[in-house]
C-alpha cells in the first residue's frame, strides 16, 4: 500500500501524482479553445468515453484506438506523465481528468474548449471503485464494502 498525496484536502494515489504537478496543473496549465476535455468521477466510464470520442475524431476508423494506448490519446492532465505530455502536444488535444471541478485548470473557464462531463449512478461508481481499489496496491485496501462506503461518503 502506498501513502496518499494530499492536495487541497483531497487524497490522490501516490503513484503518478505529486503535489507540485497538481499545483502546476491547477494554476498554470492552459486549456486551448480547440481542446476537448473529458471530466469524470473515477470509475464512471472515462475509458469508454475516450474510446467513443477517439472514434468520432477519426470518423469511425479504429486504427488510432488500436495502435495508441488510451493514456497517450487522452492523457490525464493531473498526473506526472500526463501534464508534460499535454504541455508539449500540438493541435487539438483530448484531455482526461478526474479532478474535482473546483481544482480543474482555471484557464478552462475562459476558453472555448468542449467539455464532456460524465456522471454515473453513485451506487454503481461505489461498487466499481470498491472492486477496483481493493485489488490494487495504489491505495490502502478497504477492509470491507462498508469501510469503502464510509470513505466514499467522506469524499476520500
Amino acid at each position: 500500500m502506498s501513502d496518499y498525496v494530499w492536495f487541497e484536502g483531497i487524497p490522490f494515489p501516490s503513484v503518478g501524482f505529486e503535489t507540485e504537478t497538481l499545483r502546476k496543473c491547477c494554476q498554470q496549465f492552459v486549456v486551448k479553445d480547440e481542446d476537448t476535455v473529458i471530466l469524470t468521477y473515477p470509475k464512471s466510464g472515462t475509458n469508454w468515453v475516450i474510446e467513443i470520442v477517439c472514434l468520432i475524431c477519426t470518423k469511425g476508423d479504429p486504427k488510432w484506438n488500436q495502435s495508441v494506448p488510451t493514456w497517450d490519446r487522452s492523457p490525464w492532465v493531473e498526473t506526472t506523465i500526463g501534464l508534460p505530455a499535454l504541455e508539449n502536444k500540438e493541435g487539438p488535444r483530448l484531455i482526461s481528468s478526474h479532478l474535482p471541478f473546483q481544482l480543474f485548470p482555471k484557464s478552462l473557464f475562459s476558453s472555448k474548449a468542449k467539455v464532456i462531463y460524465v456522471t454515473r449512478n453513485p451506487r454503481d461508481a461505489l461498487v466499481s471503485g470498491y472492486f477496483f481499489w481493493k485489488d490494487t496496491n495504489l491505495i490502502k485496501h478497504p477492509a470491507s464494502l462498508k469501510e469503502y462506503f464510509e470513505w466514499f461518503i467522506k469524499g476520500n
